[in-house]
């Protein structure tokens, strides 16, 4: 049983920074393709980033390129969101998900694993 638990998450003000942790467990952390992903109030849960199982293809959203940084650490099965430039905009309940041997998509339905999200919020 793969379990995903998501941390790091809180309040900031717009132009702050925040980084989120996954800590995966249960599976062969190396074999996955780890994604963000993030779902505002009344909104469908939309892609922020991945980075497929290997040490290439990395994939952000158009919101969140050049801010965002996605990372992953095999020793310790986590997989990190670094958050720079926060905007209010950015407010939302974040999850991390895993596929297995996938190469970092974009799709919610492509992964087979996720965590319970952590909450966001960035004010004005």
């Amino acid at each position: 049983q793969v379990q995903l638990v998501e941390s790091g998450g809180g309040l900031v003000q717009a132009g702050g920074s925040l980084t989120l942790s996954c800590d995966v467990s249960g599976g062969t952390f190396s074999t996955y393709a780890m994604g963000w992903f993030r779902q505002a109030p009344g909104k469908e849960r939309e892609f922020v980033a991945s980075r497929a199982w290997s040490y290439g293809n990395i994939y952000y959203a158009d919101s969140v390129k050049g801010r965002f940084t996605i990372s992953r650490d095999n020793a310790k099965n986590t997989v990190y969101l670094q958050m720079n430039s926060l905007k209010p905009e950015d407010t939302a309940v974040y999850y991390c998900a895993a596929d297995h041997g996938g190469m970092g998509s974009k799709f919610t339905h492509d992964y087979d694993y996720w965590g319970q999200g952590t909450q966001v919020t960035v004010s004005s």
